[in-house]
């Protein structure tokens, strides 16, 4: 079983039915017309979805329920992991992760939070999970991977001259051996020097504008490297929606073809925390754009600095 590969058996997710444009939201997060326009015009913002009187729950509950539909008879959740950005989602004492397994009726699964990436934090919890089902559970045994966080004040809805956040959810069910997207390899790295997220000096923020292409092209193929690949053999890269200029610059930067980097959701939905990846892949799959056998690059960075990417093969089911 150890040498068999992670296989994602399922993935869902799911966009609150309010849609606002940026415009709507320029009050809330004490953006100029000028600021607005830049969001629009240079980051290639639209609209997003955004409901104030809903909760992480509303979120992360009903793609987490969708996935579960895959788990075949006599399979069992041994972990149910809670992805996350913002540290602290909820009051002290609430457990969100547990809260999650326990609605879900998995009252046996072992329950915990991953948020030290960032929004990478989803693909780091596959991996996470995947060791763990390696390490110590049976051949029946699942994980699932649950996103969905809500941008419930300004202070974590804007990234100044990068992002406005939005909300979805996401979900995904893997295991060892299964007959789900083949994992190829996974890759992840930290940029400590730049930790300080929001709270980083200009001077900083533009350090780390300098290398943020360059760095990121080589997790990449530090990804494309242990899965025996190269960018020729991707069928289609899936990135977060954090806004088109910084994947523009990526894709010069790199060489790439831009018409196989995915960025029509970056207008439509804008970035959703961790479940962006989650979002993407169910939005290419539902429009059939999903090909069996070709391989896909997941690409994520995370605030803090975290640049992740994980290559998988898609398998029809």
């Amino acid at each position: 079983m150890t040498d068999a590969a992670t296989t994602l058996e399922r993935i869902e997710s799911v966009v609150p039915d309010r849609t606002v444009r940026i415009e709507d939201l320029a009050d809330r997060l004490g953006l100029r017309r000028a600021e607005t326009g830049v969001f629009r015009k240079i980051y290639g913002l639209d609209e997003l979805r955004y409901d104030p009187d809903s909760t992480l729950f509303d979120l992360a509950l009903p793609p987490a329920r969708r996935a579960l539909e895959a788990l075949p008879e006599g399979g069992r959740v041994r972990y149910v992991l809670y992805a996350h950005t913002i540290h602290t989602l909820t009051p002290a004492g609430l457990d969100p992760a547990r809260v999650i397994r326990d609605e879900l009726g998995l009252h046996d699964a072992e329950a915990f939070a991953i948020g030290q990436q960032a929004c990478v934090s989803s693909m780091g919890a596959i991996d996470v999970a995947a060791q763990l089902l390696r390490a110590e559970a049976d051949e029946d045994a699942h994980a699932l991977v649950v996103a969905g966080e809500r941008a419930f004040s300004p202070t974590v809805q804007l990234i100044p001259n990068t992002a406005i956040m939005a909300e979805a959810g996401g979900a995904c069910l893997l295991r060892i051996g299964g007959r789900g997207d083949v994992v190829r390899s996974h890759a992840t790295r930290t940029l400590g020097e730049y930790s300080a997220g929001l709270l980083l000096t200009k001077e900083e923020t533009r350090e780390y504008g300098l290398v943020y292409a360059e760095t990121l092209g080589s997790v990449m193929r530090q990804a494309l490297d242990g899965a025996g690949l190269t960018f020729a053999d991707i069928e289609l890269l899936i990135p977060h929606n954090v806004n088109l200029i910084s994947w523009r610059n990526v894709i010069k930067e790199l060489g790439l073809d831009a018409e196989r980097v995915f960025l029509e959701n970056v207008p439509r939905y804008s970035h959703c925390y961790a479940s962006d990846i989650f979002l993407n892949y169910t939005t290419l799959r539902d429009a059939g754009r999903l090909v069996d056998g070709k391989h896909y690059l997941l690409v994520s960075v995370g605030l803090g600095a975290t640049l992740g990417a994980m290559v998988i093969t898609h398998r029809k089911r």
